[in-house]
């Protein structure tokens, strides 16, 4: 069973689409563009030359299976800390596998659930977004986010996953006040053994500053498409 910290509040925050990307309606009626929109920009063209390259069929074949297989293996995860049985019987295969990777990690390194799933923006930064686990790990609160994948990942490849949770670790604290200098990706992988990366806040959010600078800046001048 995995203890749930009861003191903090969160409120949903609802969505609206702008020039085609997803934004939040924040409390005082602001809109601001969500973490991921924001985080884009960094992989934008190297997405653009894989579609090039695989063709578009195959590109919207091989997203899509990736998209429903973590949105899947989400909520699997999602009901596991919130002490939900679960029915495995019901969980497809390859999904249980990816589940079972990640369920022993979690048995042993996180001490606590602060949130799940749950809204948080920043006025600073001027985004909102949806994370998938803030909590207690290793002893120190952190943003933690479940990633899948058909192969395993170089750190080089994935520093948007590292911007986009640092981006959370800040809105997490000026909603709080409470401290977030630790992020933490697990990636469950089909092939191979799953990965955890542990990083810090302060050597990314600089990275997500400049990106949110960026898109700013482009969607001012309609660049940003």
């Amino acid at each position: 069973m995995f203890p749930h910290k009861e003191d903090l509040e969160f409120n949903d925050l609802s969505t609206v689409t702008l020039n085609g990307k997803r934004h939040y309606e924040i409390p005082n009626g602001e809109k601001y563009p969500s973490v991921t929109t924001v985080t884009s920009l960094a992989i934008k063209d190297g997405i653009v030359a894989w579609r090039k390259r695989v063709g578009e069929a195959e590109a919207n074949r091989i997203a899509g299976t990736a998209s429903r297989r973590g949105t899947k293996v989400h909520k699997i995860c999602e009901d596991y800390l919130n002490n939900v049985e679960l029915d495995y019987g019901s969980i497809e295969p390859i999904n249980h596998f990816l589940f079972k990777q990640i369920k022993p990690i979690l048995d042993i390194r996180l001490q606590e659930v602060y949130g799940l799933e749950v809204a948080l923006y920043s006025r600073y930064l001027r985004v909102a977004g949806r994370v998938d686990l803030v909590g207690m790990w290793d002893g120190k609160v952190s943003i933690i986010d479940f990633k899948t994948s058909s192969k395993r990942k170089k750190r080089d490849w994935i520093s948007n996953y590292f911007m986009q949770e640092s981006a959370y670790a800040v809105m997490f604290e000026d909603m709080f006040k409470i401290p977030v200098s630790q992020l933490v990706t697990i990636i469950a992988v089909e092939s191979d053994e799953p990965q955890v990366f542990v990083e810090k806040r302060d050597d990314w959010i600089g990275g997500f500053v400049k990106l949110r600078d960026q898109y700013e800046s482009q969607t001012k001048t309609g660049a940003y498409a």
